[in-house]
């Protein structure tokens, strides 16, 4: 059978999500106490592998197992095996023609950052903090010259090793409140470090240093050498993955009340 989680972890301690043979990371944790609760071996499939420090509030995987668990033990059961910065949010049996990276239709990212002279002390690893000012209304209109259907060579990473740099980002917005500043994004599918990328260059473009028509010129370029600077792990989130409605699984915003949904 066939089960599928939602998932939320701070990922400041961990090494990414994927399993690394010599670094702790979501996946390896995920798949220890699974193993335990399902006592048999698990192996999981998942939305996106999000990098070293990067935090999900909407990552859904998903795994065979052979032996039944009730959904409500799956949640209960497992978070009593996982460390504090890790948790199931919600289970769900599942058709086998699911998996959670290939039925996926589009995954959503949440950055936020505070704008201020000083590092937060209760959310210094929920917020990555830039100093200086930053025009969001200009941030928010350059961000809208990235959607569509495009060629994002411009923001992956180095190491990016896809068949294809073309991705179609549905909507892309920024908002702000006080001195928090949210990038929200989502996208049929993402290339490495490219949310962080692309919110690196608009803060150049917030910050006055470059302007719109820059960023055009980045995209239009395909060279990452030119674009802004990586923007720190920290502050971004998975926060949402699309599926088909035939699947049924809950949505669960977590970021939605709090930033601005």
């Amino acid at each position: 059978m066939r089960i599928a989680l939602g998932v939320e972890y701070q990922g400041t301690n961990y090494a990414g999500f994927q399993r690394q043979n010599h670094a702790d990371t979501i996946q390896g944790q995920l798949e220890k106490a699974l193993s335990f609760v399902a006592d048999e071996p698990i192996t999981l499939n998942c939305a996106g592998r999000t990098d070293t420090g990067v935090n999900a509030t909407g990552q859904v995987v998903s795994f065979d197992v052979t032996k039944e668990r009730s959904d409500r033990a799956w949640v209960l059961g497992t978070n009593t095996k996982l460390p504090d910065d890790i948790a199931i949010t919600w289970a769900r049996h599942v058709d086998e023609s699911f998996h959670a990276r290939f039925s996926a239709k589009a995954r959503r990212y949440r950055y936020i950052m505070q704008s201020s002279l000083y590092r937060p002390a209760i959310l210094n690893k929920g917020v990555s903090t830039y100093m200086g000012q930053y025009d969001v209304s200009v941030m928010h209109e350059a961000a809208q010259l990235l959607l569509g259907e495009r060629d994002f060579s411009a923001f992956k990473a180095s190491d990016d090793e896809s068949r294809s740099f073309f991705r179609c980002v549905h909507f892309l917005n920024v908002s702000g409140i006080g001195p928090y500043i949210v990038f929200d994004i989502q996208a049929n599918a993402f290339l490495h470090h490219m949310v962080r990328n692309i919110v690196g260059s608009l803060l150049e473009v917030g910050s006055g240093k470059r302007d719109k028509e820059w960023l055009s010129m980045v995209l239009e370029s395909k060279d990452r050498n030119i674009a802004g600077p990586t923007a720190f792990a920290n502050g971004l989130y998975l926060v949402d993955v699309t599926y088909p409605e035939s699947f049924m699984l809950p949505k669960r915003d977590f970021l939605g009340p709090l930033w601005f949904n």
